[in-house]
């Protein structure tokens, strides 16, 4: 059971601390979509929220209309801390209502998410100069992905989604994030979204954070074999698997010619 709150806010527009982004927009407090690695949990100590994280969500909700004009030749994404089209945008539409607001805009607009539902707003997309979006997949492998990314929408139907933008001209994308060591099968991904995504990012698995245990829970119980990697990795911080697996990535995007970027920790 989700706890849902309406909250008001001031403004839905934040500046960003992300590389080449000037500003971030998060519809919501929270995400139902429970990943194991969930990189945003931090944000539950900014909140009165004594469920668990994933347990909760806040709609934000703001009465002041978006100065469009401050933000020219800006770069926004939706969304750093939550998925901007999370289930409950279904029924709440604030990220909708947050685009039609940058119609004729000269900003750029960055989306990233892991649902189907974005497929709603292409004809808002169409009149947004400057948009792109992307989808966050690591792995092919919906068994895999049922594991770790519990209640977000299945591979197949994010993938369906990505070839439909394309097809309709869309700028699309894909962020190979996280990457799980010898999990992860980043060619395989390539091969099967490379006609429908003008580029790709890679990002890998990080486990600073309070998840570290629970994703090395889940390769104790899933992935035995790989266990002992794992705590090389991330126990004795031996960072020659990520050089390695930057340096392959490299090497297959120039000898595929994919529009790559890579953003390893």
């Amino acid at each position: 059971m989700i706890t849902v709150n309406k909250i008001s806010v001031k403004s839905l527009i934040s500046k960003s601390k992300l590389p080449s982004v000037d500003f971030a927009i998060n519809p919501y407090v929270g995400c139902p979509h429970k990943c194991l690695y969930c990189y945003a949990e931090f944000m539950k100590k900014f909140t009165n929220h004594k469920e668990k994280w994933g347990d909760f969500l806040d709609v934000k909700m703001c009465c002041e209309k978006i100065n469009i004009e401050k933000f020219k030749d800006c770069d926004i994404f939706l969304s750093s801390v939550t998925d901007a089209y999370n289930p409950f945008e279904k029924k709440y539409g604030v990220t909708k209502q947050i685009l039609e607001q940058f119609t004729q805009s000269n900003a750029r607009i960055s989306i990233l998410t892991k649902s189907n539902l974005v497929l709603r707003d292409i004809e808002i997309f169409k009149k947004i100069p400057n948009i792109s979006v992307g989808f966050s997949i690591n792995t092919v492998n919906d068994d895999i992905r049922k594991q770790i990314e519990p209640y977000a929408s299945s591979i197949e139907k994010r993938i369906e989604a990505l070839k439909i933008l394309h097809s309709e001209s869309i700028d699309t994308w894909i962020f190979v994030s996280p990457m799980f060591p010898k999990i992860t099968d980043f060619r395989k991904i390539i091969d099967t979204c490379k006609y429908f995504s003008n580029s790709f990012g890679f990002e890998n698995l990080n486990l600073k954070n309070r998840y570290h245990e629970r994703v090395l829970n889940y390769i104790r119980e899933y992935h035995k074999d790989l266990l002992s990697l794992y705590q090389e990795i991330y126990m004795y911080g031996n960072g020659d698997y990520w050089h390695k697996e930057a340096q392959e990535i490299h090497s297959h995007c120039q000898k595929n010619k994919i529009n790559y970027s890579i953003h390893f920790h």
